[in-house]
């Protein structure tokens, strides 16, 4: 096992190498194996892996990705290793720790340095005017907090933060929390990611999901991958992809860059990929240009009506009669103009030649079932909620939701992002959740919608929100327009972060600050020596248990659920009805209570004990019954539009590494891609740099541009990279402070993150002076 590092390294000069053809074979394993034994050790770690995603075993907190009825036994990829090795690490914050780093200090360093210091093991707090947290205890932080909340004018000057780690038993109580305040500010980081998918969904089919399973994705004949990365994001997705491609799937790929995972995949449980060539995937890769997806949909859409004037069958008429609504109108508005023209703009706004474009109509024409998957490539622009819209279009047209093998895929990343949204946690749950909610605890919950992340940010920096609770996550370093987060973060009186491990949100404080550390996934939790199990939802609605299997590194660190019922008994006093200890002491006692609140959990603790537990009810998949405001499945009229950088600009992305989970840094590579040792580069498709006059090597500043004012993100060295034309990519969260706080999603406020119009000026700082 590894120390933690005493110097921050320099992550401004890597060596920089051709990108790869091909994903995970056994450089994986080595990778995986390697950061187990560093931080966990051999002994810890090893039966930790083989727990990992298993019927008796905990979920692994790296991604949303399901787990297949036959689990093999090494059910995991090398990122959730990574993830395993990061939680599970034996390096912990010794009490002389914040002694000998003062908050001056610690502000200078790097996420990645903060990361690898170990787990968090007793509460600190940073008292207002001091430069150093200090030890105190979980009573007296819990009255810190409860003096703050007693002080706000009204409940809504705080906000309660989610992290998609949370499981739902805590998500329950903290969602139920927030409400007996009186506030519904329950921000999380579906805000920030998927949010534009269930605006979309929600208004189309009438749920903010996927429709698909593991089983539709293998049995289908196409499946459109678009704004997404697999291979570094959710890799054991492509175990489902190369089973597919096996029963016969095609496979069309949509993307800015090249990615390795999606070209040939060499899955290390197979003889063929440990040694032999592995799978390729891609049967059509289209470079499309950032947020052209709109314009390629709409195309689709347009040609398939054109193509169902002239063959019976091409169109499911008999489905969009009977389960749809809004289709003439939507056929009107794909009939106005010349069909040609209409071809030529969508190759523009694309990138896309039109050879490209007919012939994926052609594997769309040939294909009887179809999904399509996304992520944040398609939800993190202006114009993301419309995109999705046609997306829902075009497969309705030909009936291909609610049937076997198609549907829609919105692939989400944190592993419980999508149960805490079951579990309550949203700024604007419908009245019937709230009706049941009250019904069951006897009290009003409060009515008037909350703050999401965005509106945090805003109510921060305007002083309407003085206490930021965050379960989990790094809010610092997730969300847009960095300077302005950080300033508003500092306006607050309190700040308060429920966490396992340092991050950049602990060093950016209100007046007061407190650091609560948590039980991980991996750590055992059993208050009173009676161990207990929590749920997690995966990204295709299947609700399972998750037991953690290995001590905890000290008698300090409490489970999430038993730091909320802390906290509202400080709050709320001991003789509060809500029986806040006795669900700390047995969360089946929380679980039955949520069988009362959320629709689709009866017998929630018997079916949490099945293996594998149980798939959440989905009329759209189940039954083609849309819970729409029609009582249908909803066409769209969305008109197209692309973002556009004007001459001298390009626009950029915000993205991954492959050494990353969201804002957690594993370490400094980015090995699929060709980056080793550094991160703070910009990838150039080289005919733009020849144009721009941008030297493969040489540095720059990145220059974002919005009506208050330019945001600069310095010292990015320049790497010639085959992007598509006009667009440029570089990693998160160095370039969030590129994002303007205003440049959001229409619907559903989500950040641009994946289209900033940049400029690229010389070189003005330095990778020390920029540390994320």
């Amino acid at each position: 096992m590894s120390k933690a590092p005493d110097l921050d390294p320099a992550q401004d000069a890597p060596d920089v190498r051709p990108p790869k053809h091909h994903a995970v074979g056994l450089p994986a394993v080595a990778s995986s194996l390697r950061h187990v034994g560093t931080q966990a050790g051999i002994k810890r770690g090893l039966p930790l892996l083989r727990g990992v995603n298993q019927t008796d075993g905990f979920d692994c907190p790296g991604c949303a990705w399901p787990e297949p009825g036959h689990r093999h036994p090494a059910e995991f990829c090398e990122n959730g290793a990574k993830a395993i090795a990061e939680e599970a690490t034996r390096l912990q914050i010794a009490p002389a720790f914040f002694d000998d780093h003062p908050l001056t200090d610690l502000a200078d360093k790097s996420g990645y340095w903060l990361g690898q210091q170990g787990r968090l093991t007793e509460p600190v707090y940073l008292a207002e005017g001091a430069d150093n947290y200090k030890p105190v205890s979980w009573d007296e932080a819990f009255a810190i907090i409860a003096e703050e909340l007693a002080d706000l004018d009204n409940p809504d000057g705080a906000a309660f933060y989610t992290s998609g780690r949370t499981s739902n038993e805590a998500a329950f109580l903290y969602q139920l929390f927030a409400r007996k305040l009186g506030t519904n500010n329950l921000p999380d980081c579906s805000n920030m990611c998927h949010e534009s998918s269930g605006a979309a969904l929600a208004e189309t089919i009438g749920i903010g999901k996927g429709s698909v399973t593991l089983d539709d994705l293998h049995q289908a004949d196409l499946i459109i991958v678009a704004g997404q990365n697999p291979g570094t994001n959710h890799p054991r997705m492509l175990t489902a992809l190369e089973k597919a491609k096996r029963a016969g799937a095609r496979i069309a790929t949509v993307n800015p860059l090249p990615e390795a995972g999606m070209r040939r995949f060499k899955n290390p449980q197979t003889a063929r990929g440990l040694i032999g060539r592995g799978t390729d995937l891609t049967d059509l890769f289209l470079q499309i240009k950032i947020g052209g997806d709109l314009a390629l949909f709409s195309i689709l859409n347009r040609m398939l009506l054109r193509a169902g004037d002239m063959a019976p069958g091409v169109i499911d008429r008999k489905f969009i009669d009977t389960h749809t609504h809004g289709f003439d109108a939507f056929a009107a508005h794909h009939a106005t103009g010349d069909d040609d023209a209409a071809l030529a703009e969508a190759a523009e706004r694309t990138g896309l030649s039109e050879v490209e474009i007919e012939r994926l109509l052609g594997m769309v024409l040939a294909a009887d079932k179809i999904v399509v998957c996304w992520a944040m490539g398609l939800t993190q622009h202006r114009h993301a909620v419309p995109t999705i819209r046609e997306v829902v279009a075009f497969l309705l047209l030909r009936g291909n939701i609610g049937r076997p093998g198609a549907g829609v895929c919105p692939v989400r990343g944190h592993s419980n992002v999508q149960g805490d949204r079951t579990m309550g946690v949203w700024e604007r749950m419908p009245d019937r959740f709230l009706d049941a909610l009250g019904t069951e605890f006897d009290f009003a919950p409060p009515r008037d919608h909350g703050l999401d992340t965005v509106g945090t940010i805003r109510a921060m920096r305007d002083g309407r929100v003085k206490v930021f609770f965050a379960m989990g996550g790094n809010f610092v370093a997730a969300t847009p327009d960095t300077a302005a987060t950080e300033d508003a973060m500092r306006r607050c009186r309190l700040t308060v972060h429920v966490s396992t491990k340092l991050n950049r949100s602990h060093v950016v404080t209100g007046a007061r600050a407190l650091i609560l550390p948590a039980l991980g996934r991996t750590d055992v939790d059993a208050p009173g020596g009676r161990e207990q199990f929590v749920t997690v939802e995966d990204s295709m609605g299947i609700v399972h248990a998750s037991r953690g299997s290995v001590p905890a590194l000290s008698p300090h660190m409490r489970s999430e659920v038993a730091i909320v019922a802390g906290l509202a008994r400080a709050v709320f006093g001991p003789n509060d009805p809500v029986p806040w200890e006795h669900f700390a002491a047995d969360y089946d006692r929380i679980r039955d209570r949520i069988e009362h609140v959320v629709p689709g959990f009866a017998d929630y603790n018997a079916r949490a004990r099945v293996p594998g537990g149980f798939a959440l009810p989905h009329a759209p998949r189940d039954e083609r019954v849309f819970p729409t405001a029609t009582g249908k499945a909803n066409f769209t009229v969305n008109p197209v539009t692309s973002p556009e950088a004007g001459p001298g600009r390009l626009l950029l992305q915000t993205l991954r590494s492959h050494d990353q989970f969201n804002t957690t840094i594993y370490g400094l590579d980015d090995r699929y891609r060709g980056i080793q040792g550094g991160r703070r580069v910009v990838l150039v498709n080289p005919d733009d740099a020849a144009e721009l006059g941008l030297v493969d090597g040489a540095y720059c500043d990145l220059v974002s541009e919005w009506p208050d004012g330019d945001r600069r993100a310095p010292h990015f060295r320049i790497v010639h990279y085959p992007t598509a034309r006009g667009c440029a990519a570089a990693y998160f969260p160095e370039t969030n402070v590129l994002v303007p706080l205003d440049s959001v999603a229409e619907f559903s406020n989500t950040p641009t993150s994946k289209s900033i119009v940049v400029r690229f000026e010389p070189d003005s700082g330095t990778a020390e002076a920029a540390a994320p």
